[in-house]
């Protein structure tokens, strides 16, 4: 436990919402969001910047929050998994990864989520390769990746585009098609092929 002489106040926003916290200034962002914000939609994985469940946006920029001591935090404003659904609406990219089946256990899903925000913020028509490439940084054991990155691309076809949602019956389909992907998730979970 820190002694009270180490602690040091810092002042951020998180989702538009503006948080004082009292901490060490070398304990990692992800630690005071979680205990001392209480958002705990990022996880703590590996803590050593690997693996990505940890990712938010700082300023803008998609960082491992379990690497940027909180002093580096202070006076930036943080995007949260938190800050992304409007009320009970999810945000397109959420949407996207619930419909694609992308989700699984849900561990890494918050950093997959945030790295794709970062991603179609500055490329908003990626290519598969881009995709991959984007979210090298994020590690997921349960859903070998065609979900996620087929997820990514269809939340990248249809931020470009005026169609409803994506669904789970022909309009995923098309989408999928469209994204590139020869296989669909099924109501099970499973895959079939096209």
């Amino acid at each position: 436990m820190a002694s009270k002489s180490s602690l040091q106040h810092f002042s951020f926003l998180v989702n538009r919402a503006r948080y004082d916290v009292l901490a060490p200034p070398l304990m990692s962002l992800g630690e005071v969001l979680r205990e001392k914000c209480g958002l705990r939609g990022l996880k703590h994985g590996c803590q050593q910047g690997g693996c990505g469940a940890c990712s938010v946006q700082v300023d803008g920029q998609l960082v491992p929050a379990c690497l940027l001591p909180v002093a580096r935090a202070n006076d930036k404003s943080i995007e949260t998994i938190e800050g992304l659904a409007q009320g009970e609406k999810l945000h397109p990219i959420q949407e996207a990864f619930v419909s694609c089946y992308a989700t699984q256990c849900g561990f890494c899903t918050a950093g997959m989520i945030m790295a794709t925000k970062a991603l179609l913020e500055s490329n908003p028509s990626p290519t598969r390769e881009e995709v991959l490439v984007a979210l090298s940084g994020n590690v997921c054991r349960c859903t070998g990746y065609l979900p996620i990155v087929d997820a990514v691309l269809v939340a990248a076809r249809k931020a470009r585009s005026t169609e409803p949602a994506v669904g789970t019956s022909s309009p995923l389909r098309q989408a999928f098609v469209a994204a590139g992907s020869t296989t669909f998730s099924n109501q099970s979970g499973g895959r079939a092929e096209a």
